[in-house]
């Protein structure tokens, strides 16, 4: 399905640069920029009267990632230190990727947030094309991730990510189980990192659900075997007691790379009527901090 546009939108959030990291433990949890946009279906009760304290700037700097998805305590590299102890807030080199400017598109007038206090059902009402993650400077568009001129994916383009034995059933299950509409992208960086980032929107959470096509036993084409990523799991871990632990979030690797020498990593990702599904391929090993920031990003976009 398509996304309808209406002529009436509310003012933009302020938008703030964004350039991220990843390293050990979350310090805070600030939300991504909000705005207001053209209605798509289903229609939302009316706006409240001062929007506007619904929306905030993300402010990220080129040193830390915060992980919203689980809410507080722990950031990757910086355990809590003031940030006037920390110049320029600079850690050493780790591996992250730089991002652009990070900032939640448009919501329709009057439709609630993702998060919203209004919206039980977490439904998107964004553009899910708008959703997507930006690629990171310095990468380059992945040609393996066949989209249409508008970001959006065909259910036999997603399902080339899987092994071909597995792709008839999971089609049946897509055709079937509510889903509205895919949308794409795709990405290498200039370590030789591929990553295509996927969203399936469906016509309710109950149908996310019951996808189960975004698990340890997905089958990917090349990457059939799959266990917890350890690392992931030792960052929760790590919270602090009483700390809200992330949901909605799984992470996994390959233990031994099945093709060649090259290893993947998994990340799957849902949020009310979205499921996020990552997939990062790279020579030798993933590197485990990246990969992570990109599902903290893609979380934080959804949330």
């Amino acid at each position: 399905m398509t996304e309808q546009n209406t002529a009436e939108t509310a003012p933009a959030a302020e938008t703030v640069p964004v350039a991220v990291a990843v390293a050990v433990a979350v310090a805070e949890a600030v939300p991504v920029a909000e705005a207001s946009a053209p209605l798509t279906e289903p229609q939302a009760p009316a706006a409240p009267k001062d929007r506007r304290k619904l929306f905030a700037a993300l402010r990220w700097t080129a040193a830390v990632v915060v992980f919203a998805a689980v809410g507080t305590g722990v950031a990757y590299g910086i355990a809590q230190p003031e940030r006037t102890d920390i110049p320029g807030l600079a850690t050493k080199d780790d591996g992250r990727w730089t991002y652009p400017t990070l900032a939640k598109p448009a919501v329709p007038v009057g439709a609630p947030l993702a998060k919203g206090p209004d919206n039980h059902a977490e439904t998107h009402y964004a553009p899910l094309t708008g959703l997507l993650l930006p690629a990171p400077e310095g990468a380059k568009p992945d040609d393996g991730l066949k989209t249409d001129k508008d970001g959006t994916v065909s259910v036999d383009a997603f399902l080339e990510e899987y092994a071909p034995d597995r792709r008839a059933k999971l089609k049946e299950r897509l055709e079937y189980g509510g889903l509205r509409q895919i949308a794409g992208r795709g990405w290498t960086t200039p370590d030789g990192t591929r990553t295509h980032v996927y969203l399936l929107r469906f016509h309710a959470p109950g149908f996310t659900d019951a996808f189960g096509g975004c698990t340890t036993n997905m089958q990917l084409a090349g990457a059939q075997v799959l266990e917890m990523d350890l690392s992931w799991r030792d960052v929760v871990s790590k919270q602090e007691r009483g700390a809200k632990r992330p949901e909605g979030i799984g992470l996994f690797q390959e233990t031994k790379p099945a093709n060649g020498d090259e290893q993947t990593k998994l990340g799957c990702l849902q949020a009310g009527d979205v499921q996020g599904v990552i997939i990062q391929t790279r020579k030798g090993e993933v590197a485990t901090v990246p990969f992570h920031q990109t599902v903290i990003l893609q979380s934080q976009l959804l949330g």
